[in-house]
């Protein structure tokens, strides 16, 4: 496990390694573990074939036997939001998966058919049925691109045409604890409950955790959370009991579509590259790539996302940071201002003597 001091290369400024922020290589190994551990796994979440299914939810619920909760995280209670068909809310100590729904509503120009079916006129830009051959395989292909790039770009709440009617999109993703490279939740837990494992992933011990609730406002995500009625903090463990039998974590093998996808984390990365230049290149302008970048406020995530917009829409902080990446500047002000303290009384002290 880290362990920073005051005497610590991360207190002096001349941290090489950037053990409170920044890319680091081998976190395992400033973990403590020897050279011949396992490589760093992660999450790749591909927004784009999200079909809400939450599949995720209940695998990860069954598997790790997570107790029934509402929206508001009261245990034991099936709620219903009745805003949206998400009515899990938000990640919490008993959901370690959640599901998210976004619709997206547009204006768009649709003029009054001539005749035929309803729509025929959107396929053919007016022209009736009968003066092309190509309307039904105009339709089959608009079908057959609903999950693919094609459907996606044609599409952009941004850049919507105006006129009376709505045309609505939904952006799912399912999110999940980011195993950050640097975990304020980590740094800052006194009793060693939470810990990296082999595998590069962050997990709470329970039996360990004394409920001082220290790592809640440490996370930049706003993910681990303490569980009502008993004070310990719980979140994702990657099904960490599922990667020491070699198999993969609950939710990712449940995921229909393979939104949802586990393994090594710089294959993962390199897989994600690719998606998302196939994506641009097809003309989703607004893909991106979400805790990717190893020089973000967290050092990269072992969970990270390819979205179809902008990381606020999701509920996602648009520039997360480390909550323990201005430690040393905060000690050396305090140490500043404690001499300063000492000063001033000495200098009362001296001063009263000599009168």
């Amino acid at each position: 496990m880290t362990s920073v001091s005051s005497a610590s290369p991360a207190f002096t400024g001349r941290d090489p390694d950037n053990r409170l922020y920044g890319p680091l290589p081998d976190v395992q190994g400033e973990a403590g573990y020897d050279g011949d551990h396992p490589a760093r796994v992660g999450f790749f979440t591909d927004t784009s074939v999200c079909i809400g299914c939450k599949a995720c939810e209940v695998a990860c619920k069954e598997w790790n036997f997570l107790p029934m909760d509402d929206a508001h995280g009261v245990r034991d209670v099936m709620g219903l939001s009745g805003m949206s068909y998400d009515n899990t809310g938000q990640l919490g100590a008993n959901s370690w998966r959640h599901v998210a729904f976004i619709e997206q509503t547009r204006t768009v120009d649709l003029p009054m058919p001539t005749f035929g079916r309803p729509g025929d006129d959107r396929q053919d830009h007016g022209r009736s049925v009968t003066d092309g051959p190509n309307d039904e395989s105009l339709a089959t292909a608009q079908q057959s691109s609903v999950l693919n790039a094609e459907a996606l770009s044609e599409f952009d709440p941004q850049t919507g045409q105006s006129g009376t009617d709505k045309q609505i999109r939904w952006l799912m993703s399912s999110d999940v604890c980011k195993h950050c490279t640097h975990a304020g939740c980590l740094d800052v837990c006194p009793t060693g409950a939470l810990f990296r494992t082999e595998f590069g992933t962050v997990v709470v011990q329970g039996d360990i955790c004394n409920g001082c609730g220290y790592c809640v406002p440490s996370c930049p995500y706003g993910v681990i959370e303490q569980r009502k009625g008993d004070g310990r903090v719980f979140k994702c463990t990657m099904c960490y009991d599922r990667l020491t039998d070699g198999l993969q974590p609950a939710c990712a093998t449940a995921c229909p579509t393979q939104s949802i996808q586990f393994g090594n984390l710089d294959e993962l990365q390199a897989r994600a590259d690719a998606r998302l230049a196939t994506l641009k290149s097809q003309g989703v302008e607004t893909a991106r790539l979400y805790g990717r970048d190893e020089d973000d406020g967290v050092g990269g995530a072992g969970a990270f996302f390819l979205l179809l917009d902008e990381p606020e829409v999701y509920g996602l902080p648009p520039d997360p940071i480390v909550t323990t990446r201005d430690l040393p500047a905060m000690w050396k002000s305090a140490g500043a201002a404690a001499a300063m303290i000492l000063g001033v009384a000495l200098s009362a002290v001296l001063g009263s003597r000599r009168k």
